[in-house]
């Protein structure tokens, strides 16, 4: 039966409220009904396109919302919502061409300037997006979103001082935000800038969508604790590499606390717990007696660490025993004529070895083998920017994993 205008009114009224109430599946219901009773109602299909980008259905918005945009030739709006819409299906250049259009109809929007910005990113197009954020700031130099994504455009490329130059513009608007602080911890820390980049760093602990992993615990602000201290790794996955990685590297944080009389354990995973002589516990042990807990990656802010004043690697009950075994660890494959050993059981039965930032390379280096890392050039930040003899290991030396030639030089020494 035909709807009369006074009745697709009524439907569309009623969807705008359960809208505004939240309830968008009603919304949408309400809308699909008038748009189908209006097929060519660019008003209706753009208010039905929207809707289902809330509901998450950007696949059944596309054709409403290209066909918003048709009916509504001179509506910028419905040439940005279909842009949107584009860019989550990863039809990037249609994206763009539709924020051409809306930035032809309002030239000195901030908002197209920036979603331009952001297309051109996510097509590869890196100096075009920097210069659409550029526009975009011209017109509004505080616009958070814009000093935020060209930061990471300057970082990219190097420039550090501008990258930072935007970030605190950012807070200087926004100084709680933690998402802005952890950014420029990350650019600071990246250029070895521990003393202004620890602090910022923290703020990873205050967002609530990262996929750190979290005890029910206070965290530990430095006092003297009432009861036991719980250090840990931040990863989900206990057994990961990357937690193993982490928790052999900084336990020299837990042996330094225990030896100002702290009543430390560790959290880590089940090798871990054989290969090291510190109380630990699993992750499913219940923390009864633990009164604060403390990240390990937490551990250079809390304890003052700079890179030229490390505290002395952890000390394994494994031990190495002397060869002229070369362990190769890395990804690369080994250059030819190199006789090697890739059995990660056989580490310390190792003369030299050669690996990448992972676990077995830091079972070496704690065992003072001579160890070969080979960093890419968006190294972990504990690192910090220079490359050679490492501060973390006596016997450690870094350099970039494309570096052929070092690479070669350190293999004649063996």
């Amino acid at each position: 039966m035909a709807l009369s205008d006074q009745q697709i009114q009524s439907l569309g009224n009623d969807a705008l409220q359960r809208a505004a109430a939240g309830d968008f599946a009603g919304a949408e219901a309400l809308f699909a009904q008038a748009a189908e009773a209006r097929p060519n109602s660019g008003q209706l299909l753009h208010f039905l396109g929207q809707i289902r980008l809330k509901l998450g259905r950007f696949a059944e918005a596309r054709e409403p919302l290209e066909r918003a945009a048709s009916f509504l030739p001179k509506d910028p709006s419905a040439q940005v919502n279909l842009a949107g819409c584009l860019g989550r299906l990863g039809l990037h250049d249609d994206a763009l061409a539709a924020l051409e259009r809306a930035a032809r109809l309002k030239p000195d929007d901030t908002a197209i300037a920036h979603n331009r910005g952001r297309t051109l990113e996510a097509l590869g197009r890196r100096e075009e997006a920097e210069r659409a954020y550029d526009a975009a700031l011209a017109i509004d130099h505080r616009m958070l979103s814009c000093l935020s994504a060209r930061a990471g455009l300057l970082a990219a490329r190097g420039d550090w001082a501008g990258a930072l130059a935007d970030l605190d513009m950012a807070l200087t608007a926004r100084p709680d935000d933690a998402r802005l602080r952890l950014r420029r911890g990350e650019l600071l820390l990246g250029q070895g800038d521990w003393w202004r980049g620890l602090a910022d760093h923290e703020a990873r602990l205050e967002l609530t969508d990262g996929d750190l992993w979290v005890p029910e615990l206070p965290l530990w602000q430095g006092e003297e604790p009432s009861g036991r201290l719980l250090v840990y790794p931040e990863q989900p996955d206990i057994e990961s590499d990357a937690a193993v990685r982490d928790t052999l590297m900084l336990l020299r944080g837990a042996e330094a606390m225990r030896t100002r009389g702290l009543d430390v354990a560790v959290q880590c995973a089940a090798r871990v717990a054989d290969w090291i002589d510190l109380p630990t516990m699993r992750r499913d042990e219940p923390t009864q007696g633990f009164t604060v807990a403390l990240p390990l990656r937490s551990l250079p802010h809390r304890l003052d660490w700079t890179l030229q004043s490390l505290p002395p690697p952890g000390t394994l009950r494994l031990k190495g025993q002397a060869s002229s075994r070369i362990g190769w660890f890395a990804r690369t494959a080994p250059p030819p004529g190199i006789v090697v050993d890739s059995n990660p059981d056989e580490v310390a039965r190792c003369g030299f070895v050669v690996g990448n930032d992972d676990s077995i390379a830091h079972v070496a280096a704690l065992l003072g083998i001579p160890t070969l890392l080979l960093l890419p050039n968006s190294a972990d930040w504990l690192w910090g920017p220079r490359r050679g003899p490492s501060p973390w290991y006596p016997s450690l030396d870094v350099i970039a994993e494309d570096d052929d030639e070092k690479l070669a030089a350190w293999l004649e020494r063996c």
